[in-house]
């Protein structure tokens, strides 16, 4: 199964406070570990949503709103994609990871093409394979 593990903001990270050398290399080394183990698929931070913008979709036409935004609640920081045999196993990653003391992360399994059923035909699975294909020679090049 597929997941996307969420590191929620902060007021830090919404500060734009930047890791320490200590905290950049206890995540390297978390990271090396998790591609080793066959696990991290992607992962990367995000910067401030004060350099950010929202798009909203009404009836009319989309409206784009800067930042920041206010509620950091429901702000993003960063995030993994992973490959894990389970949601225990993702649970059982996310505790060894070196966050400092209030830091959130959320785990979220992704939908994968049997998730949608008859629905998804096979000429939308062919498309689909044929999109993350040429994506995915764009992100080595």
């Amino acid at each position: 199964m597929k997941v996307m593990v969420i590191v929620k903001a902060n007021k830090d990270t919404e500060a734009g406070i930047m890791p320490t050398t200590e905290e950049l290399a206890a995540m390297g080394n978390y990271n090396e570990e998790l591609v080793k183990a066959g696990i991290m698929l992607a992962g990367d931070g995000l910067h401030p949503s004060s350099k950010g913008k929202r798009v909203k979709f009404t009836k009319a036409e989309p409206k784009v709103t800067d930042g920041p935004f206010a509620e950091t609640k429901e702000l993003i920081a960063g995030f993994w994609m992973w490959r894990v045999k389970s949601m225990a196993e993702a649970v059982e990653w996310v505790k060894r990871c070196p966050m400092s003391d209030g830091v959130e992360l959320e785990i979220r399994q992704v939908f994968e093409a049997d998730d949608f059923g008859e629905a998804f035909t096979p000429e939308l699975r062919a498309q689909e394979e044929r999109l993350m294909s040429e994506a995915h020679k764009l992100a080595k090049s």
